[in-house]
């Protein structure tokens, strides 16, 4: 590939040596070009570059902060769906700062320590639904239901309402790519957005005992979320809550599988999931990239000059294999300590979730392990096929065979 070109982050080059074509953006040209979708950016490849313009606050999330005007995105969007740009996400300081003051005691580590029973239950209750002599596929049959059921719990999602609740997260996980962005912003988003108002309106009236619940009547100061910002909220633990545990989970599976001895060195030391989890992101996490960021001055880097108002993409999963910062970047290892991985990001935008994906996935894939100890591919692991989605990891399917039944 040809690096001196913007990168396609969705080509099927890319896609099949991405690990390679970080290697090389390292190495030869740190501050690159990238394409993502109609997008083109720089793209950030070494770690200590990427860490510190995650905490740099000439990097800023809102566009109009950098270009002094005009929209968020720089190509239009229907104005049904403009209330999503309110994401907390989307946002930078003091606004941010704000937003995740009135929700983070809901993702606290000791607010999540207390749904891990919750966790539990739900894989054991998926497991022991699966066919023991023959096989599943891992996302479809297990690995999605865990972060879906725990989403729509912390919304408060009744029984009728999850088919309408699977649709949304369709949307939000399936419909960016390539031209099905349209039907999502012109027919799904305005049908999903006012199923979330229905079930925000319907908090108020009857409160719960649920995140969401809690999200519409949290107060600091005196302050409190808007409606507007309680439905992108919604959509925010839908988007980074969903996709990136299902794929996480699935990540985790497969390396494990592709690296037998730290399987058994799991095997022999249980305690030893939570560190594996870590390497997993770190080697071999779902994201790859971050949202862009906007360059609200001139910023230099390794003799490149990028011009204020453009978008800047730190590449997460080049930095997180930089053997500037990790020895044997290639290498899986589930002991290596320390482990200060980006696979979560880092600075402001550091993933609020992250205590609950890491608790989903170290349950998740150590109950999975124990339930089925001689799980295989169910096919060559080189037939598996990555999805075509820009900065992610992800693969389509992975079927999988139970063996014999622990």
């Amino acid at each position: 590939m040809d690096i001196s070109k913007p990168i396609s982050l969705s080509s099927p080059e890319f896609i099949a040596d991405k690990w390679a074509i970080f290697e090389r953006l390292r190495e030869e040209q740190p501050i690159s070009k990238i394409k993502v979708s109609v997008l083109t950016l720089y793209g950030i490849s070494r770690f200590d570059d990427c860490d510190m313009l995650l905490n740099d606050p000439r990097l800023v999330r809102n566009r109009t902060t950098a270009t002094g005007g005009g929209s968020r995105l720089p190509f239009p969007i229907p104005k049904s769906v403009s209330v999503l740009m309110e994401s907390m996400i989307q946002e930078d300081d003091p606004n941010h700062r704000r937003l995740r003051e009135l929700v983070r005691k809901a993702f606290q580590p000791q607010a999540i320590k207390t749904l891990e029973e919750r966790i539990e239950g739900y894989s054991d209750e998926l497991l022991g639904g699966l066919n023991k002599n023959s096989g599943f596929e891992l996302q479809n049959d297990y690995a999605r239901h865990i972060p879906e059921r725990m989403i729509a719990d912390m919304v408060g999602i009744g029984h009728d309402q999850m088919p309408q609740f699977r649709s949304l997260m369709g949307s939000l996980s399936e419909g960016f790519s390539g031209l099905r962005i349209l039907r999502t912003f012109i027919l799904d988003m305005p049908k999903h957005l006012r199923f979330v108002r229905e079930i925000v309106r319907e908090k108020k009236t009857n409160p719960g005992e649920d995140i969401l619940t809690h999200l519409i009547f949290a107060e600091e100061d005196g302050d409190r979320l808007s409606e507007d910002e309680v439905v992108a909220m919604v959509f925010l633990l839908v988007i980074a809550g969903f996709e990136t545990t299902v794929h996480l989970i699935t990540n985790g599976v497969h390396t494990l599988l592709q690296h037998p001895d730290q399987l058994e060195i799991l095997r022999a030391d249980p305690s030893l999931w939570a560190s594996a989890v870590e390497e997993i992101l770190r080697h071999r996490g779902p994201v790859q990239g971050t949202k862009p960021g906007w360059a609200t001055e001139d910023i230099e880097l390794h003799g490149v000059t990028i011009p204020k108002g453009k978008p800047i993409m730190p590449l997460l999963g080049a930095a997180n294999h930089d053997p500037r910062k990790f020895d044997n970047p290639l290498s899986f290892d589930i002991t290596r300590s320390p482990n200060h991985h980006l696979g979560f990001s880092h600075g402001i935008h550091y993933c609020l979730g992250a205590h609950l994906a890491r608790a989903e996935a170290r349950i998740g894939l150590r109950k999975l392990f124990e339930r089925f100890p001689n799980i295989d591919f169910a096919v060559d692991p080189n037939e598996l096929e990555l999805q075509n989605l820009p900065a992610w990891h992800r693969y389509k399917q992975m079927p999988l065979s139970t063996g014999a039944l622990s």
